[in-house]
């Protein structure tokens, strides 16, 4: 019992986001573009008083030399989370090495994908250990 409280307070962040991204994937529900949802979950993140930034530049490095090449993050919550969205009909290796690539080049602890594309918002949580570098999944529905 101890270690799901300290489960569930630990990752509490990840309930809460998800739990915001439910109320907009029920208000807007599938079919609008990615950005619709970004634009709502940003909001509602916000008046949760999460310092939230949208479409963030993250710049490619070959050892110490910027490359001509940026990717962007489609949400950065508390300068810690990376929130990865999704409108499509399914999340496979692809979206999980999107975010795998975010978290690495960027160093960032967390990361989320949020899919607004399926009857039901479809998640995942995932956690990169700062020391070893290495990404486990937290959670997935």
């Amino acid at each position: 019992m101890i270690i799901v409280k300290k489960y569930s307070s630990e990752y509490s962040f990840f309930y809460d986001i998800t739990g915001e991204a439910m109320k907009v994937h029920s208000k807007f529900k599938p079919g609008l573009l990615e950005s619709a949802y970004e634009a709502a979950l940003k909001y509602l993140l916000e008046l949760k008083d999460y310092k939230v930034e949208r479409q963030v530049m993250v710049p490619i490095y070959w050892d110490d030399v910027q490359l001509d090449q940026t990717y962007r993050i489609d949400l950065l919550v508390n300068d810690n989370i990376i929130i990865e969205l999704k409108v499509t009909n399914g999340t496979g290796s692809v979206q999980r090495n999107q975010i795998f690539n975010y978290l690495n080049i960027t160093h960032i602890p967390f990361g989320m994908i949020l899919n607004f594309g399926l009857p039901s918002l479809y998640y995942e949580w995932y956690h990169r250990d700062i020391e070893t570098g290495i990404i486990r999944r937290i959670k997935k529905f």
